[in-house]
């Protein structure tokens, strides 16, 4: 372990021995599972941070936020932090995004292809809450809620602010939020604009990899009486970024911000994003509501590469959301119905993946005991219309979850979950390359499957913060890109399914006030991702290690307070090093090599305004994603300046 973290570890072993002052806290509550539950009362493992959280951290994006606070691990994809790679409970960088479902106040932004869920049309200054679930979330939620689930809630409240933040590499944020809220209507109107010259050099010339964000953003929420509300929201964003190709490990070592000579050169992605939401709630009886959602999403991406060739896609999703939910003497009842309509126009033609579900979830408490219990059946449609094929397929899959929480007392409680999850291929998993045709569908692989047990306990009182768990996975079809020997009539790489695999770890997390003045907040992972029996092309990948899975993760975040108005924070990550993406046999010369960040920021808030200043890598420790042998794509591998003012009205 390097000398920083021993230095922030020692850190905080001195700071624990001060003596603590009475601090309050209590456990927050969960809002996106319908529940009522809270941290201390809910059967099973989950994560929330409120807007103060994201707000202290003075981080600019969500990914970047997520990356420095959350269990979730998050890189980049391929040199591009607006569709960042994800990886929870050891389901790999390269196809964790497939297992983590995203929310935003209700709306899947989960892709039908490869490509990452865009974490960057969504503006951290309008988010009032992030709620993470782990192991659990598949029946309110559905296909690719094997990890769990990442809800965003947006804001709904009178805040009205506007903020500025400049930089290093001509970094540019600028934001306004307008909210307004009583009792017939609620409305927030945000712009925001994100901008940066790159830290890295793409050609001879020394052009940069320059990225450009911008977010718009208006909801409104009406109250004609008081048992009825009517939403409404449009949003618009627009992504440009320029990242460079992969370097050698010569290269990498040499200067991780350098072009090089042995890739193919960089790659520019266009993205233009327009959703359109409405909804109703309705309350009757005081014990039974209905509510109702409906989404619209047109996405038009554009890569254009080194070479000059433009591929183009237009994306269309169509989310429609029901349920009718029942609350009365400790039973709260929930059923539903959802679709989840995708479709791309692009490589391989007019394709549509339909998902149709409904669902049954309860949860009976009494005293202090919370029984869940839950059900979802969802049908699967592919669908490809091209001028030479029509290529139809359907599965059927099926889901559950029955959960357990004891409260010992009014500070601790454990709790037992099973869930019984699944994933359908998305659909370039499903494509191959026919020659003249093009993409066509010619490899229907089974869903995954997956068993996952959790065992946890909390503890949560005025000044300490304390969550447990362990969990173990039993999957069957995990999907994963085998590389290795070809066979006669099979490709030497190719989409495929494990026959066998399993996941196992150990998940910690602990928020302590040491006193008025000191703060410290750390979450640790330890994941095992097992390859139990798998062939392909005669090669055996038994026994092997799912590549880009880390062993270990550490996040912890040091807080100062001098006084009421000004606080001081050192933020330190780590994540150990692991097979490459593409390392399947688990014998490249070549690992993932560890990640490091270390952040220091200070800031002054006082009435109506707040300064800041910000050292993000403080000590330029470099970063990067590797594919494969001499193929490493550099991420946050350089020290970054930041500094801002926001201001209250």
């Amino acid at each position: 372990m390097t000398n920083t973290i021993k230095l922030s570890l020692l850190g905080a072993v001195i700071l624990n021995s001060l003596h603590a002052d009475t601090i309050t806290l209590k456990p927050l509550t969960i809002e996106s599972t319908r529940l009522e539950n809270n941290e201390l009362n809910s059967p099973g493992s989950v994560e929330i941070f409120t807007s103060k959280d994201i707000e202290k951290s003075h981080t600019q994006t969500l990914p970047e936020f997520l990356q420095k606070n959350s269990s979730v691990n998050i890189t980049p994809a391929f040199g591009n932090p607006f569709t960042p790679l994800l990886d929870m409970r050891g389901y790999g960088t390269e196809h964790g995004n497939a297992n983590i479902l995203v929310r935003v106040n209700g709306r899947k932004i989960n892709n039908i292809d490869n490509v990452p869920q865009l974490l960057g049309s969504i503006s951290v200054k309008s988010i009032e809450r992030i709620e993470i679930t782990k192991g659990s979330g598949i029946v309110l939620n559905g296909d690719g809620a094997n990890a769990g689930t990442i809800n965003i809630i947006t804001k709904q409240n009178d805040h009205k602010e506007v903020s500025l933040a400049i930089g290093s590499q001509d970094t540019v944020n600028t934001s306004l939020y307008l909210g307004h809220s009583d009792d017939l209507f609620s409305l927030s109107l945000l712009a925001d604009l994100y901008k940066t010259a790159g830290t890295r050099t793409i050609d001879t010339v020394g052009n940069k990899d320059e990225k450009k964000l911008s977010n718009a953003a208006l909801n409104l929420a009406f109250t004609p009486i008081d048992d009825l509300e009517l939403r409404f929201g449009i949003q618009k964003s627009s992504i440009d970024a320029i990242y460079g190709s992969y370097l050698s490990l010569d290269e990498y070592n040499s200067d991780p911000s350098q072009p090089g000579i042995t890739n193919f050169g960089a790659s520019k992605q266009n993205y233009d994003v327009t959703v359109f939401n409405t909804g109703l709630s309705y309350t009757a009886f005081d014990t039974i509501d209905f509510q109702m959602d409906y989404s619209n999403e047109k996405k038009d991406s554009k890569n254009t590469y080194s070479s000059g060739f433009v591929d183009p896609s237009r994306y269309t999703y169509e989310n429609v959301t029901a349920s009718l939910n029942y609350n009365e003497n400790g039973i709260r009842l929930i059923t539903g119905f959802e679709a989840y309509l995708g479709n791309r126009d692009g490589y391989g033609g007019d394709i549509d993946k339909d998902n149709y579900a409904a669902y049954v979830l309860t949860q009976y408490r009494t005293g202090k005991h919370s029984l869940k219990a839950g059900y979802r059946y969802e049908r699967v449609f592919y669908t490809q219309d091209t001028t030479t094929t029509d290529n139809k397929k359907s599965f059927t899959l099926h889901g559950g979850e029955l959960a357990y929480n004891y409260e010992f007392n009014e500070e601790n409680s454990a709790y037992l979950s099973y869930a019984k999850s699944y994933q359908s291929a998305n659909i370039d998993q499903l494509l191959v390359y026919v020659f003249p045709t093009g993409g066509v569908f010619k490899n229907f692989l089974d869903p995954m499957k997956a068993d996952t047990y959790t065992m946890g306990y909390n503890r949560i009182n005025k000044k300490n913060k304390f969550k447990a768990s362990v969990f173990y996975t039993d999957l069957s079809n995990e999907f994963y890109y085998y590389t290795g020997p070809g066979g006669t009539f099979d490709p030497a790489s190719k989409n495929t399914n494990i026959d066998e695999s399993s996941k196992y770890g150990l998940e910690l997390f602990d928020d302590y006030y040491i006193n008025q003045n000191w703060n410290i907040t750390a979450l640790y992972n330890y994941v095992r991702a097992k390859i139990d029996k798998e062939v392909e092309n005669g090669t055996d990948l038994s026994g092997n290690t799912l590549p880009g899975v880390p062993k270990h993760t550490f996040k912890a975040t040091l807080n100062y307070y001098p006084n009421t108005d000004t606080t001081l924070s050192l933020v330190q990550n780590y994540r150990s090093e692991a097979f490459a993406l593409n390392d399947t046999q688990n014998n490249f010369s070549q690992k993932q090599e560890q990640y490091l960040g270390t952040d220091i920021s200070i800031s002054y808030a006082k009435d109506n305004y707040e300064v800041f200043a910000k050292i993000s890598n403080l000590f330029d420790q470099s970063n990067g994603l590797w594919i494969s042998d001499d193929a490493i794509y550099p991420v946050n591998f350089r020290r970054t300046f930041l500094t801002g003012l926001k201001l209250k009205f």
